[in-house]
């Protein structure tokens, strides 16, 4: 008796082993590439479909989420369990299917750096957006298109997004990597050297690191500085924990933002710049999108 139901075991052990992914899981393609004249290399992106991607021939909306520094496009797939909690908030309904494309934005803030010899935001919407458009079933329109991200990526969201409010619905900062000119200013020169020099310029101390360039990329300078109605067309997200070193930026940010008349969520949460965070944040973050997606 023992011996067969070591053998049941057995085989129904190699049946789940053979069986394929359930109906109701996504699809995780990691790795892929596409070659960037702009970039002059070959540049990596990962992306989840939604259930039943193959099966039909619906067009969805899409969320581009963005890394944090030193990451890459596969982090929100091992570290931020994506393709779980994306698989979950579907089958509660708590998210509407969508495509999550995750593009590798290395360490360059997501934007063009100082001199040029950078050019991640061209890269990112002359080519990037239209080959992902053209390449999979996304509905190409601003409604269906947000974006976010944690930390460098969190900031990267909310420039792109500054920077181009005619293309994304909704945006979605979480622990968002914003800095206040004395934050900024404050910086040991070891930071600057190692995390900075590369995207704002090499040798800055103090007050010259206020470049033209940093301000024309600064989330809280931007909101001041952009047109109040461009603005209050998009949705607005921020998340960030109050053990997070990061909260006083994005305190500055929020204020911005009141102080121009635009409408914003910000959820201030136990917690500290760390993934167990943005796992957390994730769900709710879904949820957003999701709502900005069916309002409009």
């Amino acid at each position: 008796m023992n011996r067969m139901r070591r053998l049941a075991v057995l085989l129904l052990a190699l049946m789940a082993w053979t069986l394929p992914a359930r109906a109701d899981s996504g699809d995780v393609r990691e790795g892929l590439t596409l070659p960037s004249q702009v970039m002059k290399k070959t540049m990596r992106y990962s992306i989840y479909l939604p259930p039943g991607y193959e099966a039909t021939r619906r067009t969805y909306p899409v969320l581009y989420l963005l890394h944090g520094y030193t990451d890459d496009d596969s982090a929100w797939i091992h570290f931020g369990d994506l393709p779980a909690i994306m698989d979950e908030a579907l089958s509660r309904r708590e998210a509407a299917p969508m495509i999550v494309v995750m593009p590798d934005g290395g360490t360059s803030w997501y934007v063009d750096n100082f001199d040029s010899s950078v050019k991640w935001e061209e890269y990112f919407i002359k080519e990037f957006l239209p080959y992902i458009e053209s390449r999979f079933r996304v509905h190409p329109t601003r409604s269906s298109r947000a974006i976010a991200g944690l930390s460098m990526g969190g900031f990267g969201a909310l420039v792109q997004t500054l920077h181009h409010p005619e293309l994304f619905g909704s945006c979605a900062a979480l622990s968002g990597a914003v800095y206040t000119d004395s934050a900024i200013q404050a910086f040991s020169d070891e930071d600057w050297t190692r995390i900075r020099t590369v995207v704002w310029g090499p040798g800055l101390k103090g007050s010259t690191r206020l470049t033209t360039h940093m301000a024309a990329n600064n989330p809280i300078k931007l909101v001041a500085s952009s047109d109040p109605e461009k603005l209050k067309s998009v949705r607005w997200y921020l998340d960030c924990g109050d053990e997070d070193s990061l909260l006083a930026g994005n305190l500055a940010l929020h204020q911005a933002f009141s102080d121009r008349g635009v409408r914003h969520a910000l959820r201030v949460r136990g917690g500290a710049h760390t993934w167990a965070y943005w796992r957390s944040a994730l769900p709710a973050t879904l949820s957003f999108v999701t709502a900005s997606f069916r309002q409009n």
